[in-house]
């Protein structure tokens, strides 16, 4: 990976400024979860190796402690050592997050799951009173090795599932980002987060085909307005979900590409509000980026 940017030992002070932009919230959530600067800077110092080690390649071939120092300015002793470290360390998702998300996926992409409106059916919770249409079925269909009692009750502990007045099965329709459960919010705020700024990232570095990567910003409006637009952008928001994930399931069934030429991919949507510094000017505008 080769970077487009100015060959400068000074970086930009545009991209400067949009990197403290960017890690603002980080640092906040960090402060309020006790993580300081000092654990910040070893996490950091890892990452620039990892990533110096793993994007920088030349010919694919993996580079050498001195390399990786030199790319990423950490001392050669400390590389070595980071590398080793980083060779046990894993990045996986907490079972109920690869597990429900599946489950979410065929509940609102299948259409034997879905009401006239294009809304997740409220299904019983055994396959005897259901039949196909049930709880049960729709985990045993997914994973027949996790008990649907397990499944049911981690949802109802998350926030993901709820029983309506006749005991049966009903998918909150934010899902899947859990009401409770810190871990699996947590793999969330990562996931979302890094696929957004890899798409961004990548537009700004100009190497590879650019990512849709777009957004519509307004700085004076009223509190009203707000949660009008906040209502709007939530029904259309996950009525473009909705969508895209009939679609994906579709091509998952009848595009199956060999195991080596598998890709994954990410859209998302988000809402985001706070009060306007009163030095800047009101404006409204609409940014796009591609």
């Amino acid at each position: 990976m080769q970077a487009a940017s100015p060959s400068s030992a000074t970086p930009p002070a545009s991209l400067v400024r949009a990197l403290r932009r960017v890690l603002r919230p980080m640092v906040r959530l960090m402060l309020a979860q006790g993580i300081t600067y000092s654990f910040c800077c070893e996490l950091l110092k890892g990452l620039f190796v990892d990533v110096a080690d793993k994007d920088f390649r030349i010919d694919h071939n993996t580079p050498t402690d001195s390399r990786v120092s030199l790319i990423s300015g950490v001392h050669r002793k400390e590389v070595s050592r980071l590398r080793q470290e980083l060779r046990h360390a894993t990045d996986t998702a907490p079972t109920v997050v690869s597990l429900g998300a599946q489950l979410v996926a065929v509940w609102l992409g299948m259409p034997k799951y879905l009401d006239a409106a294009g809304q997740p059916l409220a299904l019983a919770r055994f396959a005897s009173e259901g039949g196909e249409l049930s709880f049960e079925s729709l985990v045993a269909g997914v994973n027949s090795d996790i008990r649907p009692r397990v499944v049911l009750d981690e949802w109802l502990r998350l926030g993901v599932v709820r029983f309506d007045e006749l005991q049966r099965v009903c998918l909150n329709v934010e899902a899947f980002v859990p009401v409770e459960g810190y871990d699996e919010k947590a793999f969330y705020l990562g996931h979302n987060l890094h696929d957004h700024a890899a798409a961004a990232a990548n537009n700004l570095l100009g190497v590879n085909k650019p990512f849709l990567e777009r957004s519509v910003h307004y700085d004076a409006l009223s509190a009203a307005a707000i949660t009008e637009l906040a209502k709007q952008a939530e029904r259309v928001g996950m009525n473009a979900l909705l969508a895209l994930n009939k679609t994906a399931m579709t091509l998952e069934r009848t595009d199956v590409p060999e195991p080596d030429q598998r890709q994954r991919m990410t859209f998302g949507v988000y809402f985001y509000t706070e009060p306007t510094p009163p030095t800047e000017p009101e404006s409204a505008e609409l940014m796009e980026r591609t």
